[in-house]
């Protein structure tokens, strides 16, 4: 284990964490070997419940690291969790103001004081009717642009069917299994040395995400989409490759800055249940090589807002317009 040193906070943190783990869960945890015992780390996973931060803060610290998390500035004014977070050195995320950027700042600090930090690229809890990846906020790829950290994809899956905030499924007991799974570091040689523009990060954010796509299929046994599932009317989730339209005058890249990052949190009361779908556009058809492990979202916070589109109903599968993979 190379784990540093663990203040008073974080242990406080533990208290609470590993008891809950072991209360809700059956853990099983693969892959530990792919996530480095020292140096500056990104650790990016799939979101599939409000319950899955507890089992990634975990299975991270299984791995013998401290993991860092971006989490909405919000939590930190909550009476002791504030305390909690800030005494365990998690990044907070100061959405929609001018310090938006402060939070990419302090994980790009953080990354090269040789920590981990731990992104969810979806930025919340994925309204996949199947609960597959939707597309991502392109602020992991900015992150792994930005600094010369391994990217390490993780896999989720099991703790939604314990806790299911837009099903409105709440079934603690029995214990449930769940499962995290880390691979090797994504290859973003390619991508490197090229210009941050806003196709370019749209690119390598959907490579990434390709993988851990990839790795949830493995865990689940099933084939996975061959398309992201998005939501309509999310300005940062446009899709990879797609041509911009043709009266639109041309616009310097707007790349995703580090925002909402709720892994420590739970939002279902301003998210409501998924939205409606829209087709996402193809990633890339050769992905390169890697596996899977967890974390936090980035959103626009360049754009000087990170709110997300009012939801409005369920729809069912076959509507979502996403083509399944063959």
């Amino acid at each position: 284990m190379a784990r540093g040193k663990v203040g008073f906070w974080l242990r406080i943190a533990w208290g609470v964490i590993y008891p809950l783990d072991t209360l809700l869960f059956k853990l099983q945890w693969r892959g530990l070997e792919h996530i480095p015992d020292t140096g500056g780390v990104l650790v990016v996973s799939n979101h599939v419940s409000h319950a899955d931060p507890l089992t990634f803060a975990r299975y991270v610290w299984d791995a013998g690291r401290i993991p860092r998390f971006l989490a909405k500035d919000e939590l930190f004014r909550i009476f002791f969790v504030g305390r909690v977070l800030r005494g365990s050195g998690q990044i907070p995320v100061h959405r929609g103001t001018s310090d938006a950027q402060a939070s990419l700042r302090d994980a790009i600090v953080a990354l090269s004081d040789g920590e981990a930090v731990c992104i969810y690229p979806e930025g919340t809890v994925t309204r996949d009717p199947d609960m597959w990846p939707m597309v991502s906020r392109t602020g992991i790829a900015r992150l792994a642009m930005s600094t010369d950290a391994p990217v390490i994809p993780v896999a989720q899956w099991g703790p939604q069917d314990a806790v299911d905030v837009y099903r409105k499924r709440y079934r603690l007991l029995p214990r449930k299994k769940a499962v995290c799974m880390a691979g090797p570091p994504v290859d973003l040689t390619a991508f490197r040395g090229r210009p941050q523009t806003a196709e370019l990060l749209r690119e390598v954010t959907d490579v990434i995400m390709s993988r851990v796509r990839e790795m949830v299929g493995e865990l689940r046994g099933e084939t996975p989409p061959s398309r992201f599932w998005r939501r309509s009317a999310d300005p940062a989730a446009s899709p990879a490759g797609a041509a911009p339209a043709a009266a639109a005058p041309a616009a310097p890249p707007t790349a995703d800055v580090p925002g909402v990052a709720d892994a420590l949190s739970g939002d279902a009361a301003a998210a409501g249940p998924p939205a409606v779908d829209v087709p996402a556009t193809d990633v890339p058809a050769t992905d390169v090589p890697v596996t899977d492990v967890a974390v936090t979202d980035v959103a626009a916070a360049e754009a000087g807002t990170t709110t997300e589109p009012a939801a409005v109903a369920e729809p069912a599968a076959e509507a979502s317009g996403r083509e399944a993979a063959s």
